[in-house]
């Protein structure tokens, strides 16, 4: 069985997707910083704007679930702080065993599955008038819950120190964070709850569907799969039009479904029948 924390700072190299992340987290935290500075009713503006808020999204704020991530009041820095160690350590964790550009997909698509929970919950209640309490979604714990989740699922024997004491094999620690969650649908903070448990589900989702030679490999395939079927067409539809011209000169000519010629007799070295 894999240990991993055998001691309070052991903590994945700081490289590749990891350092990527955590970065760019740094530098949107400490860009908010600097803008509060200058003024503070900006930053605040800004945030309000970046952040994702269902309401806005449906008006029209639709580059929220793209930015809400990176969004981190500097108010809260023990928070930040605490999401983006968390960040580390299961970017670091899982970059040991797949590529840079796996890491950034799985991060990515946990971050849009948040917001799409989030967004969903928003709406169901508004259909039912039902009273929803809410709160603009911030921080990167989407990515957070994605990550942990697919280590659960991926290797869920591996066995982390919780707080730095406490031995815990990755699948039940998914599972503890997963109940939090569940429980947390009972309080007053129902949408962030459901939200997280949105971006756990995206990051499962990824790990069940995702191609093995990675996300930009696959879309390649898919165009080039898609270009050739619309060629194909274009010569099915060239070999139509053809046979009716043939046929208005009286002679026949027949395609298969590839568009190319069919010959009736197979010793026949001419070109048409």
């Amino acid at each position: 069985m894999r240990r991993i924390g055998s001691s309070p700072f052991a903590f994945p190299d700081f490289s590749g997707a990891t350092r990527q992340l955590i970065l760019i987290n740094l530098g949107a935290y400490f860009a908010l910083a600097i803008a509060g500075l200058a003024s503070a009713d900006t930053a605040s503006s800004l945030a309000g704007r970046l952040a994702f808020e269902p309401g806005g999204f449906l008006h029209g704020w639709l580059w929220q679930p793209l930015t809400y991530s990176f969004v981190h009041p500097t108010s809260m820095i023990l928070a930040v702080l605490f999401e983006l160690l968390s960040l580390w350590f299961l970017a670091g964790f899982l970059e040991s065993f797949h590529d840079a550009n796996w890491i950034l997909w799985l991060y990515a698509v946990s971050v849009l599955g948040t917001a799409a929970a989030a967004l969903a919950i928003y709406i169901v209640c508004g259909v039912f008038g039902y009273a929803l309490p809410l709160a603009p979604l911030f921080g990167c714990f989407g990515g957070i819950f994605g990550l942990l989740a697919a280590i659960g699922f991926l290797y869920g024997d591996t066995e982390f120190l919780m707080f730095f004491v406490i031995g815990i094999k990755a699948k039940y620690l998914a599972l503890i964070y997963g109940l939090v969650a569940i429980a947390m649908l009972f309080g007053q903070e129902r949408m962030y709850a459901f939200a997280q448990l949105g971006g756990a589900f995206a990051g499962l989702l990824f790990v069940r569907t995702a191609p093995r030679k990675g996300m930009g490999f696959a879309l390649s395939e898919n165009w080039y799969a898609l270009r050739n079927r619309y060629y194909r067409w274009k010569r099915r539809r060239a070999a139509r039009k053809f046979e009716v011209y043939m046929r208005s000169q009286g002679r026949t000519v027949k395609f298969d479904g590839q568009g190319r010629v069919i010959r009736e007799d197979p010793d026949d070295k001419k070109r048409w029948n």
